[in-house]
């Protein structure tokens, strides 16, 4: 296996090898946000338990994710806490194979975490 590489005039070089195990640190900007949609958002049961399949058509559903990181503008969440939001407003990424959504701290219309003072009467 050839370790070495060559520059326009020639010349060679060593080239580093990256690996799976090699990680570069990732630097969220501005209001954005990073965060993992749970496993069981696919399918759901009713209150009466009747299985709905996550192929089920549903009037702009907002979902619920957990945030991963965030830039140094996000001023509604911390990291760990869960945010709602609209399936429209997302883009999703893959980050070291794992499947996250990007936001932007506009597109959240509530923020549930332990910190936060009770003042609405609604828990999860």
């Amino acid at each position: 296996m050839d370790l070495r590489g060559t520059d326009l005039a020639g010349r060679r070089y060593p080239r580093r090898v990256t690996s799976p195990a090699d990680k570069l640190p990732i630097k969220m900007l501005n209001d954005r946000l990073l965060v993992r949609i749970g496993r069981d958002d696919g399918e759901r049961r009713s209150s009466g338990g009747i299985l709905i399949p996550a192929t089920a058509q549903m009037a702009k559903r907002l979902i619920w994710a957990e945030v991963v990181a965030l830039g140094q503008n996000v001023r509604a969440a911390e990291v760990g806490d869960l945010v709602l939001f609209s399936p429209d407003d997302r883009y999703e990424v893959e980050v070291q194979g794992e499947d996250l959504i990007m936001l932007r701290e506009r597109d959240l219309h509530a923020v549930a975490a332990e910190r936060i003072e009770a003042s609405t009467g609604l828990y999860l």
